[in-house]
């Protein structure tokens, strides 16, 4: 009975499993190329900011160094619960400073204050950032590119900025990767959305306007926002060319810190907001919809992914010989699960066309550790909720010597 449970519930799972894989497979379509256009939006461009002295301004410098007309875009930063020169550098790097009134318990209430003081003003779309980053130089030009193709909520590619200083901040290159390559570009190529996380994305003040402004509860703002957009029918464009880099954790017990409350974030986006998504799914876009259903159940398959695990050892436990038989078969699949997941982080590295390095290398060969985590994580997650922000402290540095 064990067993049959078993087997029963791995199918339940490999359901989900299957959808992404499905759409993964549009891979191999090129996506319809963004057509360069003249510079004609006018973007203000802003970031929350906690305790970011070290590197809020490099971030302004590399929005100040945008190839686009001046003219047409301002930079802003928004200090909040700050307690240190964060504000001051800002300036010294010439941002303008949104103040941030009222209580802020995460970054969807500095984000409402900002959209809220944002749209006042005569700007046709903003771009979110975190203070960590840099943009690449082009980044403005393309979102441009893609708002006069009919885009009104876009989002571009992440990449690490510091992969050499650890293995770990190298699992978080390979991982973004990950989601260019088998989430983002298959999307593209299929007319769905693009994974909006929470940096390097923009947004039409149509957009804005027809939310009521930027409305987000949860400790994950980008799925929340996602799942807004799913619901009115609005595609997230994905704008490969636009280009972030976003400083990573160096520490593997801080990137647990920090994907456990992006587990944790989305579990609350989906028990918030999966209702209003079904209800959503006959008015609107009904692939995009379902797209993002599946996204937001992703997490729960995860944590559940345990379970026929389990179920075979208490099978096994009780006598079931064919349970002992599958049980005996589990190193053998593990060694193959890691060689392929090795496997395919050297693949997403060298489709960049560059020399795959020796700080790389380290992230190539413990990407399966890095991925595994996931799982009892989001078990974690599923058991005990997340309400609290954590801030992860940054250091700066120089940009990746690699091709955008």
């Amino acid at each position: 009975m064990m067993l049959l449970m078993a087997v029963i519930f791995g199918v339940l799972l490999k359901i989900v499993s299957l959808y992404f894989f499905s759409v993964s497979t549009f891979l191999w379509k090129k996506p319809a190329q963004i057509p360069r256009k003249a510079p004609r939006t006018r973007f203000a461009v802003v970031t929350a900011a906690r305790n970011e002295e070290a590197v809020i301004g490099g971030f302004v410098e590399s929005i100040k160094k945008q190839d686009y007309p001046d003219e047409l875009f301002d930079v802003y930063v928004v200090p909040n619960q700050c307690s240190d020169g964060t504000e001051e550098r800002a300036r010294e790097a010439g941002a303008r400073i949104i103040s941030c009134s009222g209580a802020v318990s995460c970054k969807g209430d500095v984000l409402h204050e900002a959209f809220r003081q944002l749209l006042e003003q005569n700007y046709d779309a903003v771009c979110v950032f975190d203070a960590d980053n840099a943009a690449d130089s082009h980044f403005l030009s393309r979102m441009n590119d893609a708002f006069l193709a009919g885009a009104r909520v876009a989002k571009g590619r992440q990449e690490a900025k510091n992969p050499e200083d650890s293995w770990v901040a190298a699992c978080y290159g390979l991982y973004f990767d990950f989601f260019r390559y088998f989430f983002n570009r298959p999307r593209a190529a299929c007319g769905l959305s693009a994974k909006l996380v929470g940096t390097g994305f923009a947004v039409h003040r149509e957009v804005i306007e027809r939310m009521g402004g930027w409305n987000t509860e949860t400790i994950a703002e980008d799925a929340e926002f996602s799942a807004q957009c799913a619901a009115l029918g609005e595609r997230i464009w994905w704008v490969e060319e636009a280009v972030t880099y976003d400083e990573q954790p160096t520490s593997f017990r801080v990137s647990l810190i920090q994907r456990k409350r992006w587990c944790s974030g989305v579990m609350q986006v989906a028990k918030k907001q999966m209702r209003m998504l079904i209800r959503s799914w006959r008015e609107n876009n009904r692939a995009l919809v379902l797209d993002f259903i599946m996204f937001l159940t992703a997490p729960f398959a995860q944590a559940f992914s345990l379970v026929p695990l389990a179920l075979t050892i208490l099978a096994a436990v009780g006598g079931d010989g064919t349970a002992v038989d599958a049980l005996t078969l589990l190193p053998l699949y593990l060694a193959l699960s890691y060689g392929a997941v090795t496997a395919l982080a050297w693949g997403m590295q060298k489709a960049k066309g560059v020399p795959v390095s020796p700080g790389m290398w380290k992230g190539i060969f413990t990407f399966g550790i890095f991925m595994a985590a996931w799982i009892p994580l989001q078990m974690y997650s599923l058991c005990r909720e997340t309400k609290k922000w954590e801030e992860i402290r940054h250091v700066g540095g120089s940009l990746p010597h690699r091709a955008v």
